[in-house]
């Protein structure tokens, strides 16, 4: 299914078609926003992954607080190195399209905050979303004692099995509940 950066075939363009939840356009401008990251050289390779410094300098990603989480969870790079393929990036942006289906969506959410990868939204976990929404800066980083009650109320309200952590299905629960999440979870290139 690989494909070089300059030309995309039609039969490969109708494949990606059935695969994501993107249109033909959408592909298409896809794959000129990718081929804009290579280099000269790297344009007529194979399956070329490109750095995940590079990626993160897309203006849709740029100002995104889970920017690296993001690279992260639709890398398929066996150096867990935040790096994507064409077809990591095609991932990537079917599952923030607006035709994903909130179940993909909150399937991508869920990885992307579970910074541990460890399939559960823990406190640790928690914090680190809590202070990614809020910036890390002493203006807007929560006092102790404010992250602690924070933590506490999110479990609180989602945290159906009292385990002291937010499991796939619950964080799902809590997001069928949230009627703009669908809306705000996209990326637009």
């Amino acid at each position: 299914m690989g494909t070089t950066a300059s030309q995309l075939g039609k039969d490969l363009l109708s494949e990606y078609q059935e695969l994501t939840f993107l249109t033909k356009q959408e592909i298409l401008l896809a794959h000129k926003r990718f081929a804009e990251l290579l280099t000269k050289d790297e344009k007529d390779l194979p399956n070329i992954r490109v750095p995940m410094e590079r990626i993160l300098t897309l203006p849709e990603l740029k100002s995104n607080p889970f920017r690296k989480r993001i690279c992260h969870v639709f890398s398929t790079s066996e150096l867990k190195d935040g790096s994507l393929t064409f077809e990591d990036f095609l991932d990537l942006l079917s599952a923030f399209s607006d035709s994903a289906t909130l179940e993909i969506k909150s399937h991508y959410a869920f990885r992307i905050f579970d910074f541990d990868d460890d399939g559960t939204l823990d406190c640790g976990d928690l914090e680190k979303l809590v202070n990614c929404l809020t910036g890390e800066t002493d203006d807007t980083r929560l006092t102790t004692e404010e992250m602690r009650q924070l933590i506490g109320n999110i479990l609180e309200e989602s945290d159906i099995d009292k385990d002291g952590t937010v499991n796939l299905s619950e964080f799902q629960h809590v997001i069928s509940r949230s009627p703009d999440f669908v809306s705000s979870f996209k990326i637009v290139l």
